[in-house]
């Protein structure tokens, strides 16, 4: 196929992922950067050998750009992508989709009516490791999917990422900084959610920076930063979620599938790569799954994925409707925290199409 020449709006910190990931994906061309910071586009443009740097609107002007990949912060991703769909371009935008469900409803409604596709991260799910527990449940090697369990708990951002501020602002928290990839294996995996019952904390009104260059200063917290609740899923399954910036150390599982006659253990859903076990009623030992495809050793896959649908007609994998499905259930958490009761969802969701088997990691 042609490849889909691609800008990317945003060069921060993850763009380097998907700019190395992207250079072994073929039917991905990327020709444009663009950033607030036109140096730091240049700069970028430079290390990764893209041919074009400059502003957002140079970018969007580009007519031949087909597909632009939004890796701006959260709180700007719903207004870049109604720009992008705007100016008649498809979308891959980094989580969360939007910081509100009322702000991401307008965007999916803006690609329908222009007939442009519109994609989010995270793609980790299309990682074997994930893709291999989903034909595990399709399968029926488990039986019926009756629970699951989620957790991702660590002592936050501050002593690593160069500018945490914006993790701890409405938006941000280990809930809407990483909920996106718990939630979106487990409706690979099980499919739409139903209704969500939470309880949630700040438990530190403020965290000082560690890693550089800005050392010292004092984050004030203003998102829950301890979230734990669980989620009914429309086929019947329950799962227990767990996302906290406040715990030291655990020997929690990342992702468990319990069904009728056995259990699932998912690889991280944070990570591209991991294995797949299963333990299946009556037996003593855990076996390994052999993975439905070769291990994609890096991020951009989504891309890659949607580029596909974009030349084959259909959705992608990552599709939208998705990632709105999970904020909407990512505020269901909040929600629920603060007013004491069960939020029943009002999106829904088609579970998404598997990857197909092979050698490596086809997407088509």
């Amino acid at each position: 196929m042609t490849p889909v020449k691609t800008g990317i709006i945003g060069c921060g910190k993850i763009s380097g992922a998907y700019l190395e990931g992207l250079r072994t994906c073929e039917n991905v061309e990327i020709v444009f950067l663009a950033d607030l910071d036109l140096e730091r586009a240049r700069a970028a443009a430079a290390e990764y050998g893209v041919p074009a740097s400059g502003s957002v609107e140079e970018l969007l002007r580009d007519e031949s750009i087909e597909l632009v990949i939004n890796l701006t912060i959260p709180a700007a991703h719903a207004t870049v992508n109604r720009s992008i769909l705007e100016a008649g371009k498809h979308v891959f935008v980094e989580k969360p989709f939007a910081v509100t469900a009322e702000e991401g409803e307008p965007v999916i409604a803006l690609a329908a009516e222009r007939g442009l596709l519109i994609a989010c991260a995270p793609d980790t799910v299309l990682g074997s490791g994930v893709q291999t527990a989903r034909k595990a449940i399709d399968d029926g090697l488990i039986g019926e999917p009756v629970g699951a369990v989620a957790f991702m708990a660590s002592r936050g951002v501050e002593t690593w990422h160069p500018n945490p501020e914006f993790y701890f602002k409405p938006g941000g928290g280990p809930l809407f900084d990483m909920g996106p990839y718990y939630l979106t294996a487990l409706i690979n995996l099980l499919g739409p959610m139903q209704r969500v019952n939470a309880s949630a904390r700040i438990s530190f009104p403020t965290r000082q920076i560690t890693s550089q260059p800005l050392a010292g200063q004092t984050i004030r917290v203003e998102t829950p930063t301890h979230i734990s609740g669980s989620v009914e899923f429309m086929n019947g399954a329950i799962a227990t979620v767990l996302m906290s910036f406040d715990v030291s150390a655990h020997q929690l599982p990342a992702l468990e599938i319990y069904g009728s006659e056995g259990t699932l253990s998912v690889p991280d859903p944070n990570m591209v790569q991991g294995d797949a076990l299963v333990k299946r009623a009556g037996e003593k030992e855990w076996t390994l799954l052999d993975p439905v495809y070769a291990p994609v050793p890096h991020r951009g896959t989504g891309v890659s994925d949607l580029a596909w649908a974009i030349r084959d007609g259909r959705k992608p994998r990552t599709d939208g409707r998705i990632a709105q499905h999970v904020v909407e259930a990512m505020q269901a958490f909040l929600e629920s925290a603060e007013q004491g009761k069960r939020i029943e969802l009002q999106s829904t969701c088609e579970r998404p199409a598997a990857c197909p088997p092979g050698e490596k990691i086809e997407l088509r």
